[in-house]
């Protein structure tokens, strides 16, 4: 069950590696990490050395869809568990997490984080308002 103190919630201006040799570094726009996989915080300055568990990207009109197609895939790639994908138009959420097929939500469904955050849901229509 989700609750308080199961992980760290991140915001955009945190960069994450998510490869090395090259460097690669994402900055979803909002990221997770679960307590068990949290670094101590002195490894929290500057890039978070760890991938996150639950990446959220929101499209805006200067993402192509290859971009976000790559951008999907170097997460899932870093072994981040599940990537959400919001769509202000139209209104829609996509959810990618490995070996699973892609899910799209659209405002009457119910957004569940599955094994990253157990038992929290979001209405979609609730998360475009």
């Amino acid at each position: 069950m989700w609750s308080r103190g199961s992980g760290k919630v991140f915001g955009a201006e945190t960069g994450f590696f998510v490869a090395r040799d090259p460097d690669t570094v994402l900055a979803p726009d909002i990221a997770f990490i679960r307590a068990d996989r949290l670094p101590p915080p002195e490894d929290l300055i500057g890039f978070v050395p760890v991938a996150p568990d639950l990446a959220v990207e929101i499209v805006s009109p200067s993402n192509s869809e290859t971009e976000m197609a790559d951008t999907v895939q170097d997460y899932l790639d870093a072994g981040v568990a599940l990537v959400v994908v919001g769509r202000p138009r139209p209104r829609t959420i996509t959810l990618h997490a490995p070996g699973q097929p892609v899910r799209i939500l659209s405002e009457g469904d119910v957004l569940d984080f599955g094994d990253v955050l157990p038992g929290l849901r979001l209405a979609v229509a609730d998360i475009f308002r």
